[in-house]
């Protein structure tokens, strides 16, 4: 089976985690022990209702204020498919922590309550979702058992939520009255909606299309570590232990080696693929160990690719950023880049503006990025890194910057 790794989204007190409660619940995934426990939880917190929301927030603070705070990962499956859900906090606050959990999901679901329509956290969470790249949104209108399952308001949430995404790329969009509470179009079709005639949640979850989500034309091969077993049997194996990061190598290709720019043919590509056909092939998001024809200089942070397909090679690099720190970016000052395997220095020459996530418009005059701001900025490094573009490639075109004082993560880029 494949595995779908997707997000919930939205604004907060939207009901992403009794959402997930219910998928979790309805596709019988849970344990007895846990179903008694959130029963008996519930009961003392004096709900009539079994709170399925207490699935995923596990935090006492959580708990106590009925919010998601951290990202929280659930496992799941059905006969058709295999899930990694992520359920994201809806407060503004903790957007950094959504720009974490969305960071490598195919799909996202985003949550609107019925009772609001379209609010600022949910521009912002498809913004954020348009920059990193998700092809697939599911726009769930949750809470319809309180607004009398009205399609009426349906339309008008739908008509609200197309007009802002027209503005932005995002290739599938697809909307679902649904009630998270009641299990009204999550597993099975609602009666209390007749008007509705698309599909469930969980089959939108089965059926998505993930074949296009990987690059397999330009191949990129980060080196992670060089792997010197000095045994006996293995005494003058040199490998190069990696992630393949697009496009798909073979035993016999010809490749070049960067920066050094040396050009050798790959000898043996090593992987514990169970399938003894798939030895000596290697396509993403494969681990392996590639061994070359010629002893070559390569080590971590180098990237092997084809001669023929290079990636972009540079020290000024445009890119948006979303600022995840208390303390702002502040130019000229230097911050540590940490690119696929590679580490270096890097500092901020320019803000060329800062997105109004209400409007998608450019402020340009405003060079000021805090917490959850969003922006396009222009660095220099200390080396050349060796990269695509976001869209292009999800990992050579994703960055961190790290604050070099206190070691925290301040920013998360996406090369353009």
């Amino acid at each position: 089976m494949d595995l779908l790794r997707f997000v919930t989204a939205g604004s907060v007190d939207d009901g992403k985690s009794t959402l997930i409660g219910r998928l979790l619940y309805d596709t019988k995934t849970i344990f007895e022990d846990q179903l008694e426990a959130i029963e008996q939880t519930s009961r003392d917190r004096g709900e009539d209702y079994v709170n399925l929301a207490l699935l995923t927030d596990g935090l006492k603070a959580e708990r106590e204020q009925g919010i998601t705070i951290d990202v929280a990962y659930r496992y799941f499956a059905t006969p058709k498919r295999k899930f990694i859900l992520a359920d994201a906090p809806g407060h503004i606050q903790y957007t950094r922590n959504m720009v974490t959990g969305a960071s490598n999901v195919n799909l996202a679901i985003i949550l609107i309550d019925a009772r609001h329509g379209v609010v600022e956290q949910t521009k912002r969470h498809t913004f954020i979702a348009s920059l990193l790249g998700i092809n697939h949104i599911v726009v769930a209108i949750n809470k319809m058992d309180l607004v009398g399952y009205s399609e009426e308001i349906y339309e008008k949430i739908r008509n609200d939520y197309s007009d802002f995404t027209s503005k932005i790329d995002l290739p599938d969009i697809s909307y679902l009255p649904i009630s998270a509470l009641k299990g009204d179009n999550i597993v099975s079709h609602s009666a209390n909606m007749p008007w509705f005639h698309g599909p469930t949640m969980l089959y939108q979850l089965e059926n998505v299309n993930l074949g296009s989500d990987h690059n397999f034309v330009d191949s990129r091969f980060a080196v992670q570590y060089v792997v010197r077993p000095m045994s006996d049997e293995y005494h003058d194996y040199r490998g190069y232990g990696g992630r393949v990061s697009g496009g798909i190598f073979k035993t016999g290709d010809e490749v070049m080696a960067l920066p050094s720019g040396f050009v050798s043919k790959i000898k043996s590509i090593n992987s514990f693929a169970n399938n003894p056909e798939d030895k000596g092939i290697a396509f993403p998001p494969m681990s392996c160990t590639m061994e070359l024809e010629n002893d070559i200089d390569i080590s971590r942070g180098d990237m092997i690719v084809k001669v023929n397909n290079q990636p972009e090679i540079g020290q000024d690099i445009d890119m948006m950023i979303c600022w995840m720190h208390d303390k702002p970016l502040n130019p000229n000052t230097k911050y540590t880049i940490r690119h696929t395997t590679k580490e270096a220095r890097c500092i901020v020459k320019e803000v060329l503006y800062k997105v109004d996530i209400n409007t998608l418009h450019r402020i340009p005059n405003d060079a000021k990025i805090g917490l959850n701001d969003i922006g396009r900025i222009r660095i220099r490094t200390t080396s050349p890194l060796f990269y695509d573009s976001y869209k292009k490639n999800k990992t050579t075109g994703s960055i961190i910057l790290v604050d070099e004082e206190n070691n925290n993560t301040v920013g998360a880029g996406m090369i353009l």
